[in-house]
């Protein structure tokens, strides 16, 4: 069984062990991170912890994702967009040294988050039940330029897959993803600007804090979508780090609601990423597949950090039983599955 964690704490004690493991449908547990106590040198623990923000709309026609990360000894600011007609994906990353003038906050549930460098601004914020995402990049494929205003909408009672899993070494991950979140505003690469409407397009979000081995092995597969009836559907499915004896993270959201499943089993071909996934829960509450179109493959070799993602878009079909028993009928539901292997 999976321990679901439904009372307020810190995260961490003030000898930096966890206090509670297992998961929940809010964001219950304060980031403490000045509490944590991996290193005996206490001063350089900062420069092991990770956070990131990242966000993702969906639409029926193209991917946008962008993304805030501080690495401690170093920060990644990137941006991508992949077209589902063509095909045509461009993406663009900055590498920044100590991480100097990221700001992240301390919770998912409070706080901006900005990076301004005179050539690039990003500010992520949170109004109410608004995640609003500010975007101004002007040299983005070579000058062609992207912004976007936007907006998530996200109230209180909508519910996400957060998770606490503790790693070697008084090490661990708090995570927090979102589906399925209404997207307003407008996306604008070059002379062509995009409408989002809610009703249409949805929003994904993924918070993570923690500390992990220098290698570190995950998969994960996410989409947000619509069923025919109208009701919005997200999945969020992975294994890799860390023990996940107390909760795994996968689950699906159907209209806000999580539904959380048990162990899933992937099978993949690594060396071909575009050939049929296969995806089941061993509580035989998930049967899926997933065909991927497009392979994302991202490669850093920088100085300490190397990371290497293979991110497939691509559909999931099959079936899913709620916790009442309905079963849901999935196809060509759009979203991705990816293998990311990092030294960091």
């Amino acid at each position: 069984m999976q321990h679901e964690i439904t009372t307020p704490s810190a995260l961490l004690d003030a000898q930096g062990n966890l206090l509670q493991v297992g998961w929940a449908r809010q964001p219950y547990l304060d980031c403490n991170l000045e509490h944590a106590r991996f290193y005996a040198l206490r001063p350089a623990q900062f420069l092991r912890i990770k956070r990131w923000d990242y966000y993702g709309v969906t639409t029926p026609d193209f991917f946008f994702s962008v993304t805030l990360a501080h690495l401690g000894y170093a920060g990644t600011v990137f941006l991508y967009t992949l077209d589902f007609q063509t095909a045509e994906l461009i993406e663009e990353t900055l590498l920044v040294p100590l991480g100097r003038g990221l700001v992240l906050p301390r919770n998912s549930t409070a706080g901006d988050c900005h990076f301004h460098n005179g050539r690039v601004r990003m500010d992520f914020g949170l109004d109410g039940d608004q995640r609003r995402i500010q975007v101004d990049w002007p040299a983005y494929n070579h000058g062609e330029g992207i912004a976007c205003d936007l907006s998530l909408r996200c109230p209180p009672e909508h519910e996400s897959m957060t998770i606490v899993i503790p790693i070697a070494g008084r090490r661990f991950y708090y995570n927090r993803k979102l589906n399925c979140l209404p997207a307003a505003g407008w996306i604008r690469r070059g002379q062509c600007e995009v409408e989002l409407k809610p009703e249409r397009d949805l929003g994904n979000v993924d918070w993570g804090r923690g500390v992990w081995e220098y290698r570190s092995f995950w998969v994960w597969a996410s989409a947000s979508g619509f069923l025919p009836d109208g009701r919005t559907l997200g999945l969020n499915l992975g294994y890799g780090f860390g023990d996940t004896s107390a909760a795994t993270e996968n689950a699906f959201v159907l209209n806000g609601h999580v539904h959380k499943l048990e162990q899933v089993a992937f099978v993949y071909d690594n060396t071909n990423f575009l050939r049929p996934w296969s995806m089941k829960s061993d509580d035989e509450r998930l049967d899926l597949q997933f065909v991927p179109f497009k392979e994302r493959v991202a490669r850093s070799d920088a100085p300490l950090i190397h990371s290497e993602v293979h991110q497939n878009f691509g559909h999931y079909s099959g079936t899913l039983r709620t916790d009442e028993g309905e079963e849901l009928h999935v196809r060509d539901l759009i979203g991705f599955a990816e293998e990311h292997h990092a030294q960091w």
